[in-house]
Order: C-alpha cells, then structure tokens, then sequence
C-alpha cells in the first residue's frame, strides 16, 4: 500500500510538472521536458511495480525454497536493474504508454481549461493541449538520434553484464528514443503516406480491397465480430499475461528466447537453421518479426510456464484479475450512486480520493493474484523436479 501511494503522489507531481513546464519562453526546449518528465512517469510506474511484487517475495513458497537452498536474496535495487530493460519492451509493445500520455493531456485541459477558453472566445491560437505533439521534427530528430546512441550503449553494458544501473538507465533511454522521435516519425510518417496515397498500385491496390469487401457477403459480420471480441480478449487473457510476464521478471523466471518457446518441438529444427543462417538473413527475420516477437514471445513463454502448473491455473489467474478489476469498475459506480449530488461539478473534488482508494484495493489485489500465480505455478514445477526458471 505505501508502494501504491508514493507512487501516486510521485505520478501526480510529474503530471502537474509536466503541464507546467510546456508554457513560457524557448517552447521547445521545454517540450522536451514535457517528454523526458513523461519517461520519468513511466519509471516511476515500474518502480512502484517493481516494489509492489518485491514485497511478496517473502510470502511465496517458491522464494522460501531457494532460500533453505542457500540462494541469497536479491536487493532490490538489484532486482529493479534486471527487470528495467525488459519491462521497457513490454510496456512500449502492449501500448501501456498510451494511458500515460492522455493523463497529461487530459490533466493539461483540465488545468489549463480557463486559457483555452479565453483563446477560443477571442479567435486566438492555443497551445493548451499539444505539449506532447508541438516539438518539432528536427529537435526530435536529433533527440532521437541522441537516444538511439545512447540507447545501444547502455545495452551493450546490460548484455556483458556490467553491475551499476545501467539496466535501469537502458530503460530511460529505451522509453525517451520512442517519445523524443515520436513527432519526427509521424513527420515522416505522413510525408511517406502522402506519397503513397498517390501511386498508381496502391490506389488500384485500395480499389480492389474495396471490392472484394463489397462482394463478399459475410465480411462485415466477421469484421464486426472480431472488433468486438478482440479487444475483450486482449483484456481478459493478454494484459494479464503481460503483467504475470512482469511478475516473472521480479521473481526470477522469466524467457523472450524464441528458442525456449519451440524447445522440445519439431520447429526447433527451424530456429537452428535461422541461427546457422547468413548473418543478413538473421538481420532481415529479426526486421521482420521484431515488434512480433517483443509483443508476443515473452507472453507465450509466460503462458508455457503456467500451463506446466496446468491449465486450470492459467484460467482461473484470468477469471480472477479480470474479475477483480470488474469489481472495481463496478464499486465506482455503486458508491457513487449512493452518496450521490445534486450538483456534477462535485466529483470533481470528491472523485480522485475514491478512484485513489479503489485503484489501492484493485492493483494490490491484482498484484496478491500474479504472485499467487507464480507460487502455485513454481512449486509445481519444483515438486516435479523441474524448476520454473529452467526454461
């Protein structure tokens, strides 16, 4: 709880400062702010992560086992270096930055509401709001390509091992290379969409798709299903698995190696032959399957795992996360039905305490289940003589 709760202050400070520093003289020197304070966010996120399941440990079967083996316990800042360079891929690939982001700018409306409106009743230009799309392309540019260096540096540190914080630090420049290129990617981005808009192939490419979608009877009903489904699948099954993947980095076992996906199967033959391959062909597949791999492979070696323990385990981690979090949902508007108001605008003072002391009960619960999680699933894996880690 006290993870919890320093960590909201510290969001909220960030937040506040983040919308703070957008206005005044040198504007893009200060957008830069914006963005690193917006990765300080994040950290601070993983922090309290971290920190939240590293306080489980001692009440876990599998950790008191390792400890009547003689393992010593890892400190925590240790364990907060492992897990940053990992949780940074996984937060990036699943969107978890998302939510990050529209905090500020919502908190930037909110804040900044009076200044919006005066400009618009005036006819005026207004920055409120575009503190995290004004940097321009070329400051961006250039603190992207300070980043990337960066970036690879700290890595390069991380894979020879190297003690110090440079996990943590190739997590910081992991999260500032994607928010301080973003606008000069979408910069890009939209120079290349506009070009290609325009070819010949493409406009007859679009003609042709839309067609087919025309002709075929059943498109839309499937298309409409699955837009309907997938999202409540990404949220029952996959953003569980994603986070029981963060667990697993804090307790110890944990796998983004392809190889350990496929081992014991007939396509392990053809990850060795990729690995026998020419360089360039292994440069080119790791192009290709990247984003797939840092978004998929770690939660499929995390779902491997459980499912040693049995599947049973791995539904009911999902029927309980999802529902916990339904609860929770559904508790904010039981409560605020029964105090009620006659006027609107009060929740915007008496709202924050509730959201606070609910979002309390439903992340530690939350974070009560990844650990129980991985208890059940270890200790089986341990009474089988196969160790959850050995993967």
């Amino acid at each position: 709880m006290c993870w919890f709760a320093v960590g909201e202050l510290a969001r909220f400070v960030l937040l506040y400062g983040a919308v703070e520093v957008a206005y005044g003289d040198w504007r893009q020197v200060r957008l830069v702010g914006v963005m690193t304070l917006l990765t300080i966010i994040i950290l601070v996120a993983m922090t309290v992560t971290t920190g939240m399941l590293y306080t489980l440990r001692g009440a876990l079967w599998e950790i008191r086992a390792r400890t009547d083996e003689g393992v010593a316990n890892e400190k925590f800042f240790r364990t907060l270096d492992r897990v940053a360079p990992a949780f940074a891929v996984l937060y990036l690939a699943w969107g978890f930055h998302v939510e990050d982001a529209r905090d500020i700018y919502q908190m930037d409306l909110f804040h900044h509401f009076y200044d919006m409106t005066e400009a618009s009743w005036f006819g005026e230009d207004s920055d409120v709001g575009q503190g995290l799309t004004d940097l321009d392309w070329r400051v961006s540019l250039g603190a992207m390509v300070v980043m990337f260096a960066l970036k690879m540096f700290f890595a390069k540190l991380v894979e020879k091992g190297r003690s110090g914080f440079y996990g943590f630090a190739a997590a910081f420049s992991e999260f500032a290379f994607v928010f301080y290129g973003l606008n000069a990617t979408v910069a890009f981005a939209d120079a290349r969409s506009e070009w290609v808009t325009h070819r010949s192939v493409v406009e007859g490419t679009t003609e042709v798709w839309a067609e087919a979608q025309e002709k075929i009877p059943v498109w839309d009903d499937l298309t409409s299903w699955f837009g309907d489904v997938w999202p409540l699948f990404l949220d029952a099954v996959a953003v569980p698995l994603a986070w029981l993947t963060v667990a697993m980095l804090v307790f110890g076992a944990y796998s983004d190696d392809t190889r350990a996906l496929v081992k014991g199967t007939r396509l392990e033959k053809g990850v060795d032959r990729l690995e026998g391959s020419h360089d360039l062909t292994q440069r080119s597949f790791d192009q290709v399957t990247g984003g797939f791999r840092d978004r998929w492979v770690p939660l499929a070696n995390s779902l491997r795992m459980v499912f040693r323990a049995g599947a049973p385990l791995f539904g009911m981690m999902c029927l309980c996360y999802v529902g916990v979090t339904v609860a929770g949902e559904y508790a904010d508007r039981w409560i605020r039905h029964l105090v009620g108001t006659e006027a609107e605008w009060v929740w915007a003072y008496q709202g924050p305490p509730l959201s606070f002391v609910l979002d309390l009960v439903v992340t530690v619960l939350g974070m009560a289940i990844l650990a129980a999680t991985y208890d059940i699933a270890a200790t089986r894996a341990r009474l089988s003589g196969e160790p959850l880690s050995d993967v």
